[in-house]
């Protein structure tokens, strides 16, 4: 049987690069100072305007702004961080890397959010000594932040957010990231972004901590070898060589050549954040009438980022499985990806705390029907219309019949 086949592959993701921020770039290498220093203090003081920040922290990932949030914190050893198995495994690592422990807590079935009724549940299970809540916000549609952080405060626990999707997003009309900006909050609290590659707005390799100033000028302390200089400070017009060394900090420093991208692309990110969300309702509309696939839908009081469209098909439909799926629309020329092979069935996590893959039974009942469909600024509508043939296609190949 033939197929529906576009010329050339399309990727699943692509940055969406323009001139400019190759003449941002380029700009600093021009200037001879290629390390921390002017961009990032502007990239850093734009960003936290943006989101509605009391501060922000530039690092050389989102994996680094949630360990250095968590390192700022405190936070017991030996004690449980809760969080999702729906995540990329650095949201478990970097619990691990401050000698805690993840306590996984299941996932609402429409969202793939963590769920706030098992993290109250969590919490007030005596044998965990919780000291933290790190909720994800999956594929960048907002968790429930109204009663995590209302459940925080009850037990006086603190948040970090893995916002690594969620750049551009907002919950019940509040930017996320929009933490300690005047006034006192009621919780501890910092929110981690991702700058990767594929993010909605990209250095590169890059990440982003938001926060109150005191929390964040604490990881800032720990993210450049815990010296109280920078090397902007150190090395530059008004630069002093002494330093003294007050933790045993990390090396996560952005670089001036990162944060000139970053800057750059954040100047347009509101046209990109628009582009993605109208191929999101493109999707959606095209595919409303598909039986056999089921489409990410938004809850009313958020607005998504949609870093990810996660489409989940109804296996019992189709006599096909996902990788079987996922092959077939390779074959058409289509690139998709997964998000997420669950932490709690990675072999470490596993063997380290013997979980079994139906401890969350949300989580992988969703996990073996899901694809993330390419979603990027760059795509045109012929790209958005040949997803949706190729999809329309491999079903119509391997529809059951009733």
């Amino acid at each position: 049987m033939s197929v529906v086949r576009r010329d050339g592959f399309l990727p699943f993701a692509q940055p969406t690069i323009f001139e400019s921020d190759v003449e941002a770039v380029a700009d600093v290498v021009r200037s001879g100072w290629l390390t921390s220093g002017p961009r990032i203090q502007k990239f850093e003081s734009e960003f936290a305007g943006e989101v509605g920040a009391g501060a922000a922290l530039a690092v050389n990932s989102g994996t680094a702004a949630m360990h250095v949030a968590l390192t700022a914190l405190s936070l017991p050893p030996g004690s449980s961080v809760i969080t999702s198995p729906m995540t990329f495994c650095s949201t478990a690592h970097v619990i691990e890397h401050v000698g805690c422990r993840p306590l996984f807590v299941d996932v609402e079935p429409d969202t793939l959010n963590i769920d706030p009724e098992g993290i109250r549940r969590a919490l007030e299970d005596d044998r965990h000594l919780v000291s933290a809540i790190m909720p994800v916000h999956y594929a960048g549609h907002p968790a429930e932040l109204e009663p995590i952080l209302a459940l925080a405060q009850a037990h006086g626990v603190p948040v970090v957010e893995d916002a690594a999707h969620a750049f551009g997003a907002s919950y019940r009309g509040t930017p996320i990231g929009r933490v300690g900006a005047g006034g006192h909050d009621p919780v501890a609290r910092a929110v981690a972004f991702s700058l990767y590659a594929t993010k909605n707005i990209t250095s590169g390799e890059g990440g982003m901590l938001t926060g109150p100033e005191s929390l964040v000028e604490t990881a800032r302390l720990w993210s450049l070898h815990g010296l109280d200089r920078s090397s902007w400070r150190r090395y530059g017009p008004k630069g002093s060589w002494q330093y003294e060394v007050l933790a045993p900090g990390f090396k996560y420093n952005m670089s001036d050549i990162l944060a000139a991208l970053g800057h750059s692309q954040l100047g347009r990110w509101r046209w990109m954040q628009q582009r993605r969300t109208d191929i999101a309702a493109q999707y959606t509309r095209a595919l409303a009438d598909v039986d056999e696939v089921d489409t990410p839908q938004p809850r009313p009081h958020v607005v998504p980022a949609w870093h990810l469209y996660p489409i989940r098909l109804r296996l019992d439909a189709l006599s096909v499985d996902r990788a079987e799926f996922i092959e077939e629309l390779r074959e058409r020329n289509i690139g998709t990806s997964v998000h997420f092979v669950p932490v709690h069935i990675q072999p470490y996590y596993q063997q380290r705390y013997g979980f079994a893959p139906d401890d969350f039974p949300v989580t992988m009942t969703e996990f073996d029907r899901l694809i993330s469909l390419p979603l990027y600024p760059r795509m045109t509508d012929v790209d958005i219309d040949d997803v949706v043939a190729a999809i329309r296609d491999t079903v119509a190949a391997h529809r059951r019949v009733r």
